[in-house]
């Protein structure tokens, strides 16, 4: 019977990375004796990401983070009122906390706090105890499932694109679908019924295969003949109510973000699902104004949008008061069993903000109205002045005034952006720069019942350095209570197929002719 013998040097090497891994896990550091005689620096320790004061969802992967603070060992110990306490040792600095039991110990304190304790050794072997970082468990789940988009922020071309989803409850992602399925094409505003994936949209657009949308139901795909851009599902799943732009980029000599958006024409339209046709009606494509950001109220009585003032004649140049566009905040009555719109109201105009109103979402619960003001203009992810805002909708119907206020702490001195909440109405997950600006990262912000937002959490990842190398910015986040099911490729075929249900869009200057794709779709694109 032969042996099979190993070289020397493979020996060694297999040595050498057994011995690595062993060190950069943390095993190999030390560990105090007792942590409860260690004396306290009198603050707490620094540590990246910033999860400190935080409200966690009791199903979130682990909060992991480095130590920033000089030493030769670390030592973590995290409690609770229940389980066991969880002890991490690191050579590093980095704290990967272990999946499954901080599961149970997030599942068991629910509604609670946790503690996480810091030791520091420094290099003559002594230990400093910081002061304990105290985190918040909620008691409400958020949704175990995040879709979002990811691509470069380049100015010029958008290079690889694609919706991604995420298990909130770990570090899985999964790919949705990405451009190289259709010739390097452009994927984008993905949309859902009720925070579930059985009934969807996805929009696509492609020099070669045309633009589109692509209709899920129930894994059944099919690709509809026009592209949908902001879009909002009737909570019935039998109307698609969505928004038709003709918008523009353009660019500034100077500035920390020479990147601008400016609408040149845009009205709303919605789409009947079991007639396969668009219908529009005339208070929301009114040619005097550009309607955009639909947004249905969870009892589908009525659609919210954004509305400005059309005032130029040239659909193809940018405006020179481009900095003057501000946007209102409407809304009007629908029936969806006949199909009859009501009268148009102004929830909230910009003469009283002073700033522009823009992507109004609300709770599922149909208590808060969430939304972006900036200075001007329609593409708040470019402006750092862009805050979130929320209005409570149950104090309006009792006074008949929209109050406003801002949704602080969830709010910084960078843009934030592309909400959308959780099915219970207790999660709002957003787009933020703060920190990371000219990038996109997605944030998670807790809002109780009186519509107080609290301090976000930062998308965990398993590096916590991960951010910190990534040149890929996160766009458009949307909270659902289970993944897409449908496979990447049966997307792909859907988009590159020349099958189509084949409608007729109302016509306007934002409306693409028929079968036609400007040459350079991505000279248009945006986060």
């Amino acid at each position: 019977m032969k042996r099979c013998v190993l070289p020397a040097t493979m020996i060694a090497t297999v040595l050498m990375l057994g011995f690595m891994a062993y060190a950069l896990h943390g095993y190999a550091a030390d560990r105090p004796d007792s942590i409860e005689t260690i004396p306290y620096a009198g603050r707490p320790a620094r540590i990246h990401p910033d999860y400190s004061g935080v409200v966690a969802p009791p199903n979130i992967a682990p909060l992991n983070f480095l130590v920033q603070e000089d030493g030769r060992s670390y030592f973590v110990r995290i409690t609770a009122e229940r389980g066991e306490a969880i002890e991490i040792a690191s050579r590093t600095g980095k704290v990967l906390i272990p999946e499954r039991p901080w599961r149970r110990l997030l599942e068991a304190n629910a509604g609670k706090s946790v503690q996480v304790e810091i030791c520091v050794q420094a290099d003559d072997g002594t230990w400093t105890r910081f002061e304990p970082i105290v985190n918040r468990i909620a008691a409400e789940p958020i949704d175990d499932v995040l879709v979002y988009r990811k691509l470069h922020p380049g100015a010029g071309a958008w290079g690889r694109i694609g919706i991604y989803q995420r298990d909130l409850r770990g570090f899985r992602e999964s790919l949705v679908l990405d451009n190289r399925y259709f010739s390097n094409g452009c994927v984008n505003c993905h949309t859902f019924c009720n925070n579930r994936t059985d009934t969807m949209l996805l929009s696509t657009r492609s020099s070669e295969y045309g633009s589109s949308a692509l209709l899920i139901q129930d894994g059944d795909v099919r690709k509809v003949g026009t592209k949908f851009t902001y879009t909002t599902w009737h909570p019935s799943g039998k109307v698609a109510a969505y928004s038709v732009n003709a918008v523009s980029q353009f660019f500034h000599s100077s500035g920390h973000e020479v990147r601008d958006v400016v609408d040149l024409d845009s009205h709303l339209a919605y789409y009947v699902v079991e007639a396969g046709v668009t219908r529009t009606a005339p208070d929301i494509a009114q040619k005097g104004r550009l309607e955009t950001y639909p947004a249905w109220s969870p009892d589908g009585r009525y659609l919210y949008f954004c509305s400005a003032p059309l005032t130029w004649s040239q659909r193809n140049v940018i405006p020179k008061d481009y900095d003057r566009i501000k946007y209102d905040l409407m809304r009007i009555a629908y029936d969806v069993e006949r199909d009859e719109w009501g009268p148009l109201e102004t929830v909230l105009t910009a003469e009283e903000t002073g700033r522009s109103i823009l992507l109004p979402r609300i709770s599922p619960d149909g208590r808060w109205l969430v939304f972006c003001m900036c200075d001007y203009g329609c593409f708040p992810v470019y402006r750092a002045d862009s805050d979130l805002y929320v209005i409570d909708l149950e104090a309006a119907a009792q006074t008949g005034r929209y109050e406003y206020r801002p949704l602080a702490p969830a709010n910084s001195d960078q843009s934030e952006s592309w909400h959308s909440w959780s099915s219970n109405s207790r999660w709002l997950a957003f787009s933020s720069k703060r920190g990371s600006a000219p990038f996109t990262r997605t944030y998670l912000t807790y809002v109780d019942a009186e519509g107080n937002a609290h301090k976000p959490v930062l998308l965990p990842q398993k590096d916590p350095m991960f951010y910190d190398s990534c040149l890929r910015t996160y766009s458009v986040p949307e909270l659902v209570t289970e993944p897409i099911r449908t496979t990447k490729e049966t997307l792909a075929r859907a988009i590159r197929s020349s099958k189509s249900i084949s409608i007729i869009p109302p016509i306007t200057m934002a409306t693409p002719q028929a079968g036609t794709t400007p040459p350079q779709p991505w000279m248009t694109e945006r986060e």
